[in-house]
């Protein structure tokens, strides 16, 4: 246990390094920058190659460890509940936080260029409700369909605790070892995190600029407020409530999976490290683990849907189109609800984003502005959902220990 304390406690550091030198190198010599991002890709990607064989095999087990479909009904609830409780939650502090300072009422938009948002994709409920149906789990497996693959697995692993206990080990025993196949990848690819979170906030830093940071900082300041007083305030109190552990120990010990979201910008690719820290660091069950973060890696969103809470209250202001309590109600419960739907990818809710604006009557051209600085509050709201997916599966786990 020691050796592990020190190994991530080193890896940390490292981390925290690289992000202040990433950042300093992009600022500096920001060509230079561009030309490596194909490291940043490389270790991306690496941890991408994880993914789905870890997240399938470990829903697998994790319900056949469970033993009955009664189990897992009560536990997926506590699970879904939790996760509808702490996204709700950060929806609230969001609207609470732009109805106190009221950011872009006295914001100029002229000159606006509106190419950028009408290029995306258009949306619908019934189209997102059929995307988590796979007409072939074979095509959602290659290509990386992470809903699809969930419900494929809850599906495959409750039809096996219906057959024989003969029938059922030579299962667990393949799933199992290619779990701990994959984990045991994922602690190869932590030793290059400080590579690869070097090279990306570089790139990010360089790409964007320094100007366009200062040009929006209201809006970033904002934002970034909300995501780290729920971090800090609302999530450990949440675990405080429902354990009686320390919530900033925890938190601490931890922190190796919110600093690699805020590099990667991705749930899915954090993941393998998830697993790994919450297991090994975190005192959480490996049953419960490899049943609550896979399926929180897709469906919760705190840190998206605060996100999405003040960038569409930001842009009504932009309009000088003002909100009523009862449309600032709805815009909750559609974020809420529209944020299970997000992929764990980089800037996919901006398609979220398209569908709230729409249905709240606001011009989507408005998305141009804060396009500009989505890629640096992705790495943050990111960060936001992991920390999020850790102090709920260690809920759920200190739950089925008094069990």
């Amino acid at each position: 246990m020691i050796a592990k304390v020190k190994k991530y406690a080193t890896t940390n550091t490292l981390v925290i390094v690289g992000i202040l030198l990433g950042a300093l190198f992009g600022s500096i010599l920001p060509e230079l920058a561009l030309k490596q991002k194909v490291l940043g890709t490389a270790f991306v990607y690496f941890l991408k190659m994880l993914v789905v064989p870890l997240v399938f095999s470990s829903i697998y087990v994790a319900i056949l460890g469970l033993g009955s479909v009664e189990h897992l009904k009560r536990m997926g609830l506590k699970t879904i509940g939790l996760y509808l409780l702490t996204t709700t939650l950060a929806v609230l502090t969001a609207i609470i936080a732009m109805n106190i300072f009221h950011i872009g009422e006295h914001v100029s938009s002229a000159g606006l260029e509106f190419s950028q948002a009408s290029t995306l994709a258009p949306f619908s409920f019934e189209s997102m409700i059929l995307s988590f149906i796979p007409t072939n789990i074979f095509h959602a497996l290659s290509s990386g369909s992470m809903m699809q693959i969930i419900v494929f697995a809850i599906l495959f692993g409750v039809a096996s605790l219906y057959l024989s206990k003969s029938q059922q080990e030579p299962m667990i025993n393949l799933f199992t070892s290619v779990s701990e196949a994959m984990l045991k990848m994922a602690e190869w690819v932590i030793l290059l995190t400080p590579i690869g979170v070097f090279s990306l906030i570089s790139y990010v830093i360089a790409e964007q600029g320094i100007e366009v940071i200062f040009g929006l900082y209201k809006y970033i300041l904002v934002v970034v407020g909300v995501i780290l007083f729920h971090a800090l305030f609302t999530l450990p109190a949440v675990l405080r409530l429902f354990t009686k552990i320390n919530p900033y120990r925890y938190l601490s010990d931890v922190r190796e999976a919110p600093i690699m979201a805020f590099s990667t910008a991705s749930s899915a690719a954090t993941l393998p490290v998830s697993m790994r820290v919450v297991e090994e660091m975190g005192g959480v069950d490996k049953k419960n683990a490899s049943f609550v973060l896979p399926l929180g890696a897709t469906v919760s969103m705190d840190g998206t849907a605060a996100y999405l809470s003040v960038a569409v209250l930001y842009i009504a202001n932009l309009a000088g189109v003002p909100l009523s309590f009862g449309d600032q109600v709805l815009l909750g419960v559609t974020v809420v609800a529209l944020s299970v739907g997000v992929a764990a990818l980089p800037s996919a809710s901006l398609v979220m984003m398209v569908v709230i604006l729409n249905q709240i009557g606001l011009p989507v051209e408005y998305m141009a502005l804060i396009v500009a600085v989505d890629r640096i509050l992705d790495m943050c709201r990111t960060s936001l959902n992991v920390t999020s997916d850790l102090i709920v599966t260690k809920i759920i786990d200190e739950y089925e220990k008094r069990r």
